[in-house]
């Protein structure tokens, strides 16, 4: 009985002392309840608010932190308080056995600051046995209307009283409209998609200020003129009659992509006086749809436009050119066009239709020489015609109906300047892109000035 007891008593010293120690191995278990603290309130005047989150200690042993401590440091806007001490760095945290800890963070944010991007993010890196965790802080920084994750149904209106930002993407559902009014500021989380499956309307006007803009809501330097900032907008299916008028598509990963035919005699995308720029793959891509544009610029993205297995498209008046720049070097032609897609080693093809009215199709500073290629494969129809149009290629554009070209001529854009990122493609007065259009029933141009009632000049400004 003395050695049951002994054994005994030796066993719960020993179990005491391994509760006592801390555990050093690497595979030490560690957890949190949270992996990213999003701070919703919306910020009307200066304010914070506070959030927390508790870090778990799933050992039978003690566990020490090295440290808890907010990526940005002392600059940050966010505060820490670790257990009870603040931040923004806390060092040598002992958390008992199979216990946890809180970790409360506070934000304090001004909105009428300018340059602050609408969500303002932050880290805290928990440092452990080797180990490091992260939990991510995301806060609004301006005053707007916070979407996140949203179908929109029935008929919505937007009106420019504040910016929208989309966190998650956005979808219109079928047999839903969402009309945006002019001046709206629609700002895009880098994981939010503009998904339409039923109309999307833009009704922007010709000012500065009161045309549509979607762009990335990284308005921060340097992230603001990033590409690929927000995934773009997406036409699919179903949608049908959606129009877009005076809007900015920016440093999206594809500006404008729509698949699948119309479902009525209606272009499937209408685009009127748009400006789709320093898109990272595509600016305008279409699959098998049809689009109708006029009055647009596509500049400066990886592929300005891209129209494949075939489809229906009309372009008029618009300039579609290219620069390399230290964001997206210029290697792919400005406008590619095909009747076909390929499904493992079958190729499917469809018919394809295609106007091209006094439109510039330019690059620069690349390595395509070609700046218009086509590309046939079967027997489907493929009807593609450019009148009155300014391009630059080397080789000449087969299987095309081509009138009244002016060809490896410099257009002489107004001023470009790459390294200051200055890009205004009006044209000069020396331009030989002056009065060579063809005579069509546009009457104004992207600036929504008035053409002449004579021969108008190429691409989407008129020099006045």
């Amino acid at each position: 009985m003395k050695y049951i007891l002994v054994a005994i008593l030796l066993t719960s010293i020993l179990i005491s002392c391994k509760k006592e120690s801390f555990i050093t191995s690497s595979t030490a278990s560690l957890a949190t309840s949270a992996d990213t603290l999003h701070f919703d309130t919306l910020f009307t005047t200066t304010g914070s608010t506070t959030r927390f989150f508790r870090i778990y200690n799933n050992n039978n042993q003690k566990l020490r932190l090295n440290k808890v401590a907010l990526g940005g440091g002392a600059g940050s806007l966010y505060d820490i308080n670790v257990d009870g001490t603040p931040g923004p760095e806390v060092n040598n945290i002992e958390m008992e056995a199979n216990d946890s800890i809180y970790v409360f963070v506070t934000v304090k944010i001004d909105p009428s600051i300018d340059n602050l991007p609408f969500i303002v993010q932050d880290s805290i890196l928990i440092d452990f046995n080797g180990n490091t965790r992260y939990v991510q802080l995301e806060a609004w920084g301006q005053n707007a209307n916070f979407i996140r994750s949203r179908v929109i149904t029935g008929n919505i209106t937007w009106t420019n009283i504040r910016p929208y930002v989309i966190t998650g993407g956005m979808q219109i559902d079928t047999n839903a409209t969402l009309t945006i009014e002019k001046g709206c500021r629609i700002y895009m989380h880098a994981d939010a998609p503009i998904v339409v499956d039923g109309t999307l309307l833009v009704k922007g006007e010709k000012y500065d200020s009161t045309r549509v803009v979607f762009r990335s809501d990284r308005i921060d330097d340097p992230y603001r003129d990033f590409p690929g900032g927000w995934p773009g907008i997406y036409f699919r299916g179903t949608s049908v009659n959606s129009n877009l008028q005076y809007a900015n598509i920016i440093n999206a990963y594809q500006g404008i992509a729509a698949e699948k035919a119309s479902l009525n005699a209606n272009p499937k995308v209408t685009l009127n006086e748009c400006i789709v720029d320093n898109c990272y793959d595509a600016g305008i891509l279409g699959v098998q749809t049809s689009i109708k544009a006029q009055n647009c610029l596509v500049s400066n993205c990886g592929k300005n436009v891209l129209l494949g297995y075939g489809g229906n498209y009309d372009f008029t008046h618009c300039t579609v050119v290219s620069y390399s720049n230290s964001y997206i070097l210029h290697k792919d032609p400005v406008l590619v066009l095909t009747n076909y897609t390929k499904n493992g080693n079958v190729v499917l093809t469809a018919n394809l239709t295609a106007s091209f009215k006094n439109c510039i199709f330019w690059g620069e500073n690349g390595t395509t020489e070609d700046e218009v290629v086509t590309d046939k494969q079967g027997n489907t129809t493929f009807n593609v015609n450019f009148q009155n149009c300014l391009w630059k290629v080397k080789n000449s554009v087969a299987n095309v109906t081509a009138t009244n070209i002016t060809a490896n001529d410099p257009p002489l854009f107004d001023s470009i300047n790459t390294q200051l990122k200055l890009y205004n493609f009006r044209l000069r007065d020396e331009s030989p892109a002056l009065n060579r259009g063809l005579t069509t029933s546009i009457n104004i141009d992207l600036d929504g000035n008035t053409r002449p009632v004579g021969v108008p000049d190429l691409g989407c400004y008129e020099k006045r």
